[in-house]
């Protein structure tokens, strides 16, 4: 069988002080931020859908630590942590969210439809699981330009029943596709539990059907997403073929901000918030081993909604984008063609 037992738990010792640091403040940049935008939607300042990542932080915050320049990512509407972990200015981002000139897409897009050339990320998509046969095309891209990058193509438990998942499996595989395929498993899709949608929830197993490599990993540990991570990018890099990671996380609010999430119980949210927080799990850490004081940890604090209150603010005092843009950005202007 192609695929492998699941992941066991990353120790401590192979991270240093600096690098626990820079997870937690990763993390904790995306909570904040979200957290904001959450409060934003409610004030009526962002428009239509609105999909927060509260929880899920580990997941991008530890593949993001094994990625290298030129390497691209692709996701669904659930992105705000995505575009924040791959160093999108949070400033553009809430701009975007809130529809003013100053987003990444001069406030035309909103969430599910934010791109950053310079960053690599490619979106941001609406529709379940298009995303998919997408990423299996970046990474196409540089199989054939013949570089190492990999492509990281998220999609969530919902969208991995979708059938062009399995095409997109299918032709990464004959291909030795650099594909990672990122299953972001919060157990719970729309609303739904996978208990109650998917006779066979492991979904990484499947990809033996197709002799694709791939592993279980707990989401709420940044530690054991790096570590799977690297693993999955040096099979990728080594050319041989794309590789799947489930990884097993846990959102705390609904599906979007209009899903009051009745299909589970508070008590089940509150446990899961009190013993396995990924961002208390590395505050932990960090106090227990030393590498920072409670002050510490409240200057970061501090630094970071600092940040975050400036990008909102900067959202609000970013002006509405004029009619005369609903004619601009509809084709490419530069077509890059490499030989």
């Amino acid at each position: 069988m192609a695929a492998k037992k699941p992941a066991s738990k990353t120790t401590p010792s192979n991270v240093s002080a600096e690098e626990l640091k820079a997870y937690y403040k990763d993390m904790l940049l995306i909570r904040r931020f979200e957290e904001k935008a959450g409060q934003l939607y409610g004030m009526g300042l962002i428009g239509g859908f609105c999909h927060l990542y509260i929880g899920q932080e580990a997941v991008v915050v530890g593949l993001e630590a094994t990625a290298k320049e030129g390497d691209k990512r692709i996701t669904s509407y659930r992105d705000h942590g995505h575009m924040l972990a791959c160093g999108m200015d949070p400033k553009g981002v809430m701009a975007e969210l809130t529809g003013r000139e100053g987003g990444y897409s001069k406030g035309k897009g909103g969430s599910m439809h934010m791109f950053s050339k310079e960053k690599h990320f490619y979106g941001g998509h609406g529709i379940v699981a298009a995303q998919v046969p997408l990423g299996a095309g970046l990474a196409f891209s540089d199989k054939y330009k013949g570089n190492d990058n990999v492509t990281f193509t998220y999609f969530g438990d919902g969208a991995a029943n979708q059938g062009q998942v399995y095409e997109a499996y299918n032709m990464a595989e004959i291909w030795d596709l650099p594909c990672i395929f990122v299953i972001e498993n919060n157990q719970y899709a729309m609303g739904t539990s996978t208990k109650r949608s998917t006779h066979s929830p492991s979904y990484w197993e499947r990809g033996a059907a197709y002799g694709i490599q791939g592993e279980e990993v707990d989401g709420m540990d940044v530690l054991a997403v790096k570590a799977a991570g690297e693993t999955a990018v040096a099979h990728c890099r080594a050319g041989k073929g794309p590789y799947i990671l489930e990884i097993k996380t846990y959102r705390y609010r609904g599906h979007s901000m209009s899903d009051p999430a009745k299909y589970r119980t508070r008590e089940e949210v509150q446990k899961m918030r009190s013993e396995r927080d990924p961002i208390e799990a590395i505050r932990t850490l960090l106090l227990t081993g030393k590498h920072a004081t409670e002050d510490d940890l409240k200057a970061i604090d501090k630094e970071i909604k600092a940040v975050v209150n400036e990008s909102a603010e900067f959202a609000k005092e970013s002006p509405e984008p004029h009619l005369d843009e609903l004619w601009t950005d509809i084709y490419a202007t530069e077509v890059p063609q490499e030989a």
